[in-house]
């Protein structure tokens, strides 16, 4: 069988033109060199080299082998390039998903433009979706990684890392009178009255629940006259004056008319967690060094 430390050696001895000073080149001794270069013209089947006392040439055959075996070991240079690119994160495909109440957080298209910039050879796919439908992308393999807030569902084989927690704000029509009061912060029993625009619970759970729980502390059960299929949805139902919300601090980033933001003064507990799901047994290649990237963006704050 032909092996590649063959072609290694036919090729220095045929650039040398000369099978001692192959060796030398190689770092062998000659006698072995000799005898595997004969080994070799036994596997092929013809004669690769014609010896003169000073030298070697390359029989016509030698000449066609070369050419091929060149062409061989510098595919196989490209292989072991291509996989070590691929170890570190540098050529592949990454598929990252994202929930709706996520896609407005500074972190995640820092961390997309960030991993652009350093790995441009990768194949970057981005997804919106549900929190549980990214999570069974995940376990379905369909995805790499995925930005959700509170994960659900199945999640066996999963890693959930926390990222960080943000406020929440109380969204309210521009025109409501809460809004025309100076920009204070509220407290949450201001709102027992009113009617609440929630995001839809199977779509995002964590943040449903958080929010009733939060009301529930504050002394009152929340009306909820609509909930949205989207967070975007739930802001323009908001301008419509058609109810009040509280979502996450990034959402109050987007310049929608007709809506103004207020703080909370007496929910510290109401914070939205925001979480980077990925499968335990993938950490490598591309998905390594996105966690390397998100982690290092968390740890320094360069959002």
């Amino acid at each position: 069988m032909i092996e590649l430390r063959h072609l290694r050696y036919f090729l220095a001895v045929a650039e040398q033109g000369h099978i001692t000073r192959a060796a030398a080149r190689l770092g062998i001794q000659q006698p072995p060199l000799s005898q595997q270069i004969r080994a070799l013209e036994a596997e092929v089947g013809v004669p690769l080299l014609t010896r003169h006392p000073r030298g070697v040439d390359l029989t016509e055959a030698g000449k066609a082998f070369l050419a091929e075996a060149r062409a061989a070991l510098e595919q196989v240079e490209r292989a072991v390039e291509a996989a070590r690119r691929s170890a570190r994160g540098e050529q592949g495909r990454l598929a990252i998903g994202y929930t709706s109440s996520t896609a407005f957080h500074p972190l995640i298209p820092a961390v997309v433009r960030a991993f652009r910039q350093a790995a441009p050879a990768v194949a970057l796919e981005l997804e919106e979706s549900s929190t549980g439908e990214l999570i069974e992308a995940l376990r379905r393999e369909r995805l790499d990684a995925a930005f959700v807030r509170t994960p659900v569902g199945d999640t066996a084989g999963l890693v959930i890392a926390p990222l960080l927690r943000e406020r929440m704000l109380v969204v309210l029509p521009a025109q409501h009178p809460l809004a025309q009061r100076p920009a204070t912060a509220l407290a949450l029993a201001e709102l027992a009255e009113e009617t609440f625009i929630l995001y839809r619970r199977p779509t995002g759970p964590g943040l449903y629940d958080a929010i009733i729980a939060a009301c529930h502390a504050a002394g009152f059960a929340p009306h909820i006259g609509q909930e949205a299929p989207r967070l975007l949805s739930t802001l323009s139902l908001v301008s419509a004056g058609l109810g009040v919300s509280i979502i996450p601090q990034s959402i109050s980033r987007l310049d929608t008319e007709g809506l103004a933001y207020r703080a909370l003064a007496d929910a510290p507990q109401l914070l939205a967690p925001l979480h980077l799901a990925y499968r335990a047994a993938a950490v490598s290649g591309p998905v390594a060094r996105l966690l390397e990237q998100v982690r290092q963006m968390v740890r320094e704050g360069t959002l």
